[in-house]
């Protein structure tokens, strides 16, 4: 009886009740989106980290990312070889540079070098081509920066730093929180590209051999490398996550935007129960005059919430879902995840349910007295 109850007093001014569902919809759609964004943006933040393989980053002391961090002089490969419980150690060259598109203009990206045969760091995902680089001058690129590069296909040639360079291969999903594109290719020709001597790199990324402690063995590659900057993986993922996310503020205000999106929604169905609790005053206080408790009538006003927050939330999500489709081609994809959408759910459900507080303070004060004023 309550829910019928409910669901006819929410029918009964279907103009209002869309107004309802617009409020929910809009927070759903906007909360969706910005935490969709938010997880996306974690997504090509840790991209690059969470690919490679190794258990210890050793960078330049100062690095705060992996797309910027300074040029290594070399000794570090071979003292952290010394090391106990080291079984590799694999340079990485990574910077940002110009490529120059075959008609004209440049284009800023980052160029990702690796030693042929150990696997730092390689393209995934691949769609097309080569797994990896294996021409001189070949470079693998992800299909979405196709148009900004100016290449169409495999087989396409640019130039990067007056280097030239041939597309071999097309990976699907690796973009860049900076909007440059990642350009993978093999370790000589991204030295050649960013003049970086031989015996220097990026990165080193250790590999531990089996039983070894991470913690321990970067205590102990710290104390060989005083002048230089030792992660664990899970630390410098933290440091990209940190620096890209909080440190530029993008995080914050995706978050932010989230947040807002609660408020509004919760104000305007709080202002549409309220509305619609004081045209129905004199039915509750009918009910209240015929024996009815106050939890009674709450909770009648509470399933009106709940009904509203559910079907808003289902119209909120099914668009979510579309924009998310869209933006799979975008250099900003949103990323939807089942956890995300229960969380959402259960967000927005008490998004109404805080919103009926008015409603129920109102209803909390009718004197039965009233139906007989009449």
């Amino acid at each position: 009886m309550i829910v019928k109850l409910a669901i006819r007093n929410l029918l009964h001014d279907r103009a209002r009740f869309l107004v309802t569902l617009i409020g929910v919809l809009f927070a759903v759609v906007l909360v969706a989106v910005q935490l969709g964004l938010y997880l996306g943006a974690r997504k090509m933040i840790a991209g690059m980290v969470a690919h490679a393989t190794g258990d210890i980053w050793i960078a330049a002391y100062g690095a705060n990312s992996f797309e910027q961090a300074a040029i290594l002089t070399g000794r570090e490969r071979f003292l952290a070889l010394s090391v106990p419980g080291v079984a590799s150690v694999s340079p990485l060259v990574v910077s940002f540079s110009g490529w120059r598109k075959p008609d004209s203009g440049t284009v800023n990206v980052i160029v990702i070098g690796s030693e042929k045969g150990e696997g730092s760091l390689k393209p995934w995902n691949i769609v097309e081509g080569a797994a990896a680089p294996t021409l001189q001058d070949g470079v693998i690129v992800d299909r979405s920066y196709t148009k900004l590069l100016g290449v169409s296909a495999v087989g396409a040639m640019a130039e990067i730093a007056g280097q030239r360079v041939r597309v071999e291969g097309l990976t699907n999903g690796i973009r860049s929180f900076t909007t440059s594109p990642f350009i993978f290719t093999s370790m000589k020709k991204a030295r050649d590209i960013l003049s970086v001597p031989p015996d220097q790199a990026t990165f080193y990324v250790v590999n531990l051999l089996p039983g070894a402690h991470a913690a321990q063995v970067k205590q102990e590659l710290a104390a060989k490398l005083p002048d230089v900057s030792v992660y664990t993986k899970a630390e410098f993922l933290k440091l990209n996550l940190d620096y890209w996310l909080f440190g530029t503020g993008a995080g914050v205000a995706l978050l932010g935007g989230a947040l807002l999106g609660l408020v509004i929604g919760t104000v305007i169905v709080a202002q549409t129960l309220y509305s619609s609790t004081k045209d129905h005053l004199t039915e509750f206080a009918t009910l209240r005059a015929l024996g009815s408790s106050s939890s009674y009538i709450h909770k009648v006003i509470l399933v009106q919430a709940i009904v509203s927050a559910v079907i808003g939330f289902a119209i909120g999500i099914a668009v979510s879902l579309v924009v998310a489709q869209f933006s799979e081609v975008t250099p900003m994809p949103i990323v939807l995840t089942p956890l995300l959408a229960v969380l959402l759910l259960g967000a927005t459900v008490a998004m109404c349910a805080t919103s009926a507080i008015a409603s129920i303070f109102k209803v909390t004060k009718i004197d039965p007295a009233m139906v007989f004023a009449r």
